[in-house]
């Protein structure tokens, strides 16, 4: 009984100092599953005051980049362990404004980088772990996916951002996927115990180069990161695509 006060004391103390940087917010858009809130959105908390004696304090704030990428660094545990509450994560207000930006608080999370090796999309890199979307058309529809399920190491987190706002659309929708598979059981309880227990193959025809005329249009080359076919199948076995 004490373990576990001394633990919920050590917790809202963690959750009190976070608080100084970072405020919870609510829109309409968002939705409640089993009473957690999906996404979670986080704005800079400006009305704080940030006590005199917090480590580091110019770099612990959400005014730049930096102060906002320190926050992320400090708080990190506390930022993880609602993001693994709420399935999702929405920073909005903060001062990230470019590509370079984003990079930089992505780097603060100081996940480890998955190689887009076996991805479908073609993508191009924009700077550091940054990356397009996609380069298909924008009339062309990307429906609800897991990030590359169809290889052996697939990415545990994502990250998304928004530099120019488009006029209409483009709108990067996600779902919780817990959620779709219990509504999948119980609305076609054989079909995904089918899944279940037999699995699911991908066939896919790659073409030398990317078409991105396609989604899901990324050639052999870039697919696998190399212009030689005996690499390419040493890769292709290596991550059971």
């Amino acid at each position: 009984m004490v373990v576990v006060a001394e633990a919920n004391k050590a917790a809202a103390a963690v959750a009190a100092a976070a608080g100084l940087f970072f405020k919870e917010v609510r829109t309409p858009q968002q939705r409640f599953y089993d009473g957690v809130v999906f996404p979670l959105i986080l704005s800079p908390n400006t009305t704080a005051a940030i006590p005199s004696n917090t480590t580091d304090r110019d770099n612990n704030n959400s005014d730049t980049i930096s102060g906002f990428s320190g926050s992320i660094r400090a708080h990190k545990p506390w930022l993880q362990a609602r993001l693994h509450e709420a399935g999702a994560i929405l920073f909005r207000g903060f001062p990230v404004d470019s590509a370079s930006d984003f990079n930089d608080v992505v780097e603060a999370f100081d996940f480890e980088e998955l190689p887009y090796i076996g991805g479908a999309a073609p993508r191009n890199k924009v700077v550091g772990r940054v990356f397009t979307a996609n380069e298909s058309p924008p009339d062309q529809k990307i429906p609800f996916h897991h990030e590359m399920a169809q290889v052996l190491e697939f990415p545990s987190k994502l990250f998304f951002f928004c530099e120019v706002e488009p006029g209409s659309g483009g709108e990067t929708a996600i779902v919780l996927s817990h959620i779709i598979y219990q509504r999948m059981k119980d609305k076609h309880p054989e079909f995904v115990q089918q899944l279940e227990d037999h699995g699911l193959i991908y066939t896919r025809v790659l073409s030398e180069d990317d078409d991105n005329s396609s989604p899901i249009g990324r050639g052999w080359k870039s697919t696998f990161l190399t212009n030689d076919k005996k690499i390419a199948q040493e890769r292709f076995v290596y991550i059971r695509l």
